[in-house]
């Protein structure tokens, strides 16, 4: 079946969700991938969004993060000291599914700006509760639509959401083990927590180890045992299509 880049980012990274109980997944590709795991490899999930639902079954996809359709049916609604100061920080929240527009080799991320703090080329959405994600899950999933070298760079423009290397520089010891896992178009960047550096450890079929350190902006390190991601099957299709995203909210 032929596949978009929304339908493969969506499949890869709902994968890596099995055996997961918690995931504070943002809109867009972090939903599609949480609501297609929940129907597939981990039936048991439970999506918390950032306006305080928790526990989300929505009849159709959210536009919003405050999308009236994520109430109906939700496990609880909390306000905002509650979700931050005892969902998060109480560690209950085991994967935190973020996006951003940089990343650098120790997970820290950019969504502020491109260029110059002070005359940016663009100025980004910002951060939201990123940083509290990064900072309190038990590790954070970051979705890439683009893998190159302006996405993946040795230095960041501006870091929005520091990982735990830069905290721990910083004097502060954060919950959480920062980015473990990063999906892209190409394949699959992944490390165990502070202290390494992401690594490239699965490739998409047709893609070589040589064209992703080409795209990434750092000198990356290639895992030993590379692996070849197995593509999108036509039942994980089928049920992101049909089920998950009929109306094409986010696949694009």
């Amino acid at each position: 079946m032929d596949t978009t880049s929304s339908e493969l980012l969506s499949v890869v990274a709902s994968r890596e969700l099995a055996g997961k109980h918690t995931v504070f997944a943002g809109i867009g590709l972090p939903t599609l991938a949480a609501s297609l795991a929940h129907l597939t490899v981990a039936p048991d999930l439970e999506i918390v969004y950032e306006s305080g639902v928790c526990g989300a079954h929505p009849s159709h996809l959210p536009e919003t993060i405050a999308d009236a359709v994520l109430i109906t049916g939700a496990e609880a609604v909390l306000p905002m000291p509650a979700l931050f100061g005892n969902v998060l920080q109480g560690g209950h929240i085991d994967v935190g599914f973020l996006g951003a527009a940089q990343i650098d080799r120790w997970g820290n991320l950019n969504s502020s700006v491109i260029g110059d703090w002070a005359k940016p080329a663009v100025r980004l959405p910002g951060p939201g509760g990123a940083m509290e994600v990064m900072a309190n899950s038990g590790e954070v999933f970051v979705v890439m639509r683009r893998h190159d070298r302006r996405s993946f760079v040795d230095q960041l423009d501006f870091c929005t959401s520091p990982g735990p290397d830069r905290a721990l520089a910083d004097g502060i010891r954060p919950l959480g083990a920062g980015v473990t896992r990063v999906i892209t178009e190409l394949g699959i960047l992944a490390r165990a927590g502070a202290g390494e550096p992401l690594r490239l450890v699965a490739v998409h079929p047709g893609v070589s180890a040589d064209q992703v350190r080409a795209a990434t902006g750092w000198d990356l390190d290639v895992a030993d045992d590379l692996t070849t991601i197995e593509p999108p099957g036509e039942a994980e299709l089928r049920r992101l299509r049909e089920e998950v995203d009929p109306e094409r909210v986010y696949l694009r």
